[in-house]
């Protein structure tokens, strides 16, 4: 069984864009998604077979105004950096529609990975297409600081990258014997505790859990990325990382950087093919 995992990143997931479409062209479809952030948010027009969907979104819907900016996360009815009912609804439903019957044939299971701010720990929701409004999307994509809490079912969610920001071990313990592994920054790039911990601290002081979850986040990422380069090595899961984001920042507005990154994805995994293909037929 073939497992993906989708990490986040915002605007670098671009460079995942990329990598998916040229999947699609050679058809290749994993049996287990598990997106993060902006990976997840991507990776349904994936299992929908969209090609070329992300692309548009990422050149032509991302670097608006509209879609996200300071006066979004300044206003009391929206709170986040993103516009959130338009990325979330208006998009899919009305200017970029999302192709919910293709999706609801995908004969796998898709997962978001969330974080229960509550406890600080990661919990992975199933992606059905049933909600048009897309409530779990926005929930995993939900950056500290930048988003409101999400509320799924009474519970509150965050950005699930806090928690679990590669889970590719999940898509093993699911069963997959076979993994794709997509990164958003280079192999040699580590996680460094920044700034923002403190903000965090003070702004969830009333969550240890998740506060706790935060500052440890640096060296669990570093050790997930150390042991997925290992696994790499020894042929047990097939991984692309971009050998640049050329700039690419998290709320990139410059569409000729993300058409490069995008290229640059594609580029990559159609040069590595046979490669993911050999692998495949082990």
């Amino acid at each position: 069984m073939l497992g993906m995992t989708l990490e986040g990143g915002a605007s670098r997931t671009v460079y995942s864009c990329g990598v998916l479409d040229a999947l699609l062209e050679n058809d290749i479809m994993a049996d287990r998604i598990f997106g993060v952030s902006a990976g997840a948010a991507f990776g349904v027009s994936y299992a929908s077979r969209q090609h070329g969907r992300n692309y548009r979104l990422a050149t032509e819907y991302m670097p608006t105004p509209e879609y996200m900016g300071l006066k979004h996360l300044l206003d009391p009815r929206n709170r986040s950096w993103y516009n959130l009912d338009y990325d979330y609804d208006t998009i899919p439903n009305k200017l970029l529609p999302f192709d919910y019957e293709t999706f609801g044939k995908y004969k796998g299971k898709f997962y978001a990975a969330v974080t229960d701010v509550e406890t600080g720990r990661p919990e992975y929701l199933p992606v059905d297409g049933k909600d048009r409004t897309w409530q779990t999307l926005r929930a995993t994509c939900a950056l500290p600081l930048l988003f409101p809490e999400i509320i799924i079912n009474g519970r509150r969610y965050l950005d699930g990258g806090v928690s679990d920001a590669i889970p590719y071990r999940k898509a093993m313990e699911t069963g997959c014997d076979k993994n794709i592994v997509i990164l958003t920054r280079p192999r040699d790039y580590r996680k460094h505790t920044d700034g923002t911990i403190k903000l965090c601290a003070a702004r969830y002081a009333r969550y240890p859990g998740f506060v706790r979850a935060i500052e440890s986040r640096a060296e669990r990422y570093n050790q997930c990325v150390d042991e997925i380069m290992e696994l790499s090595s020894q042929g047990k899961i097939f991984v692309f990382t971009p050998k640049t984001t050329f700039g690419v920042n998290r709320i990139e507005g410059d569409r000729k950087k993300l058409k490069l990154l995008y290229d640059h994805g594609y580029k990559h995994a159609v040069w590595a093919m046979d490669k993911l293909k050999a692998y495949l037929e082990k």
